[in-house]
């Protein structure tokens, strides 16, 4: 209620405060006539005053005395003359600073403007009751121009019609507001009421209304055969485009690739072409109106409007085209230096990951991804010294655009942006390679491809999974193909396997070492070898360890060990099976041990 209040106030104070310039205008206004009609009189009264005195001089010739007192007064009456002409142009240049002119018409044609009052009549009021007497002269079917005359009426000039009606009184400040006498501005009324009438009379006169109407009918004639014309222009490109489609869409074509169906090409020019010619019949029945309103005087006016709607923003286009120029030329400059820039920094990244450029402590997978980093800053870079050259970039709404474009951005993108963080880390630690065996949380496969956001991994099931890179920092990630590069000895494959005390130890040896060795893709070269790595109550686990480079192959590296491993066990006759024993009770049913124990 309160903010109510507060508001209501402060419309009152705004309103009151406008009310009261406009009423200290109009008083001044007001005022400063007062002041020069009194100026007028004044000079009147001088006027008389004046012939008085020269009178008085003529009686008073042969005394020297009273002619020097005469001439001294006539003299002061044309000093206080000067100096009051002086001062009503510097009141009527005040006036026309804040004055406003009210039109006096003639139908559509405005014949010249009023600026001051009459007596009790206001400016607008003078400009209307004109127009109306005007216009009853227009439509008096006996109207003579003749009759019009301009009759002197004391120090004022009345413009009669017929010897009885009044049209119009020039008076008073009329003449002085332009610097004319009041008998020269009612003379020049008086010629441009005469020529606006017989004008007005003449352009409606039946003869005129025939002209016009035949020459409306003549150019929607023409304008008819012009959109005829336009239709089949435009049915002939139309049948030519389809003729040519074939040839037309090799010029599309990346790679031997083509964009565009035969068909869809051809639809997509013909929707433009079918577009084109509904523009070109629009714009020019648009033309036409202009052309149209201007036969009837009453629509002639709107000549101006409808081509001003169109030239209006056609202007002010290449005008802010123009202007623009030298920012676009910046603009230029700036795009190409950035261009060159970015090929020598892309020149000297691939020169590094090809091995011709070498730096201490900087690997070669690292030149693309920093490479690419780089060209993100360049580019970034680049638009903001572009920006303040677009066009409407100090604008409040194109940078209140901008910045809730931003927000928005970082709003959705947090957990991209968390996974490009992580993509960035994960290129600079190096933990894997394209076509490393990984195993990544409980994920294990092939590496396909690393992004900025995830990494791609494929199974030995052929299932792709997408990891995000936030989820391959966060975990551990096992790498199974690091160490089966050339400068490493490879990948080692174990298994365990459990036996019992009764066979000899070097004789399991030997026989899990021959099978490794037997197992396609196990190195001979560093050997097998064979680790105890429990002894039990009831058996030895015994872990066969071998060398392979081929870490993506290794479900069939296990598969091949574990054959090779039951065959040269069943040629030696040794049971691959972990002794236990099972304590029975006194008088229990059953007192076999269970299949596959040893007692």
């Amino acid at each position: 209620m309160r903010l109510k209040l507060f508001l209501f106030s402060i419309s009152l104070l705004v309103f009151t405060a406008s009310y009261g310039q406009d009423s200290v205008k109009k008083d001044t206004q007001n005022i400063n006539e007062a002041l020069l009609l009194k100026d007028q009189q004044q000079q009147k009264i001088d006027s008389l005053v004046k012939i008085q005195l020269k009178n008085e001089l003529q009686l008073a010739a042969g005394n020297s005395k009273k002619t020097l007192e005469l001439e001294k007064k006539i003299r002061q009456i044309a000093v206080n003359d000067s100096l009051r002409k002086i001062q009503q142009l510097e009141k009527i240049q005040v006036l026309k600073k804040n004055a406003k002119g009210y039109p006096v018409r003639l139908n559509t044609d405005t014949l010249f403007y009023i600026f001051v009052r009459t007596g009790s009549f206001s400016a607008l009021e003078r400009a209307e009751a004109i127009s109306k007497k005007i216009v009853k002269l227009y439509d008096d079917p006996f109207y003579k121009a003749d009759s019009l005359v301009v009759s002197p009426n004391e120090n004022s000039f009345d413009l009669i019609y017929k010897d009885n009606d009044v049209l119009m009184t020039v008076g008073n400040l009329d003449g002085l507001w332009f610097a004319k006498s009041n008998e020269q501005l009612a003379k020049e009324y008086l010629h441009k009421i005469k020529q606006s009438i017989a004008a007005e009379r003449k352009a409606n006169s039946l003869v005129n209304w025939l002209k016009r109407i035949g020459l409306v009918v003549l150019i929607i004639a023409l304008l008819t055969v012009i959109i005829s014309v336009i239709n089949r222009l435009f049915k002939r490109i139309a049948s030519f485009l389809s003729s040519k489609r074939e040839s037309y869409l090799n010029l599309l074509k990346v790679r031997n690739i083509k964009i565009f169906t035969p068909e869809h090409f051809e639809n997509v020019l013909l929707r433009i072409n079918n577009i084109f010619r509904i523009a070109v019949i629009i714009l020019i029945i648009y033309l036409s109106l202009p052309l149209l309103f201007s036969i009837f005087p009453e629509t002639e006016a709107w000549t101006g409007t409808l081509l001003g709607w169109i030239l209006s923003p056609l202007q002010i286009a290449l005008n802010a085209i123009a202007h623009y120029l030298p920012n676009l030329f910046t603009v230029m400059v700036i795009y190409f230096i950035f261009k060159y820039v970015i090929k020598g920094v892309k020149y000297f990244f691939y020169e590094i990951k090809l091995g011709q450029i070498q730096l201490r402590g900087f690997h070669s997978d690292w030149a693309i991804p920093t490479f690419n980093i780089l060209k993100v800053i360049l580019y970034a870079f680049m638009l903001i010294l572009i920006f303040p050259y677009l066009p409407g970039s100090g604008s409040p709404a194109f940078q209140g655009v901008s910045v809730f474009l931003g927000i928005l951005i970082s709003l959705g993108s947090s957990s991209a942006i968390t996974n490009i963080v992580a993509g960035l880390v994960i290129t600079y630690m190096r933990p894997f390679k394209i076509g490393d065996r990984v195993k990544i949380g409980e994920v294990v496969g092939d590496v396909l491809e690393k992004t900025m956001l995830v990494t791609r991994i494929k199974t030995i099931k052929n299932e792709d999974i997408t990891v995000p890179n936030s989820m391959v920092l966060s975990s551990s990630t096992i790498n199974y193909s690091s160490h089966t590069r050339k400068e490493s000895q490879g990948l080692i494959v174990h298994q365990t396997l459990t036996l019992g005390y009764d066979i000899p130890f070097e004789h399991i040896y030997n026989m899990l070492t021959q099978a490794a060795l037997k197992t396609e893709y196990i190195l001979s070269e560093p050997k097998p070898f064979v680790l105890q790595t429990s002894l039990d109550d009831f058996y030895i686990s015994y872990q066969i360890n071998a060398y392979t480079k081929e870490a993506n192959k290794q479900a069939i590296i296990y598969s091949k060990l574990f054959e090779n491993i039951q065959n040269e066990f069943n040629a030696a006759g040794v049971e691959i099976m972990s002794p236990h024993y099972t304590a029975m009770r006194d008088g229990n049913a059953s007192a076999m041990p269970p299949a596959g124990s040893s007692s």
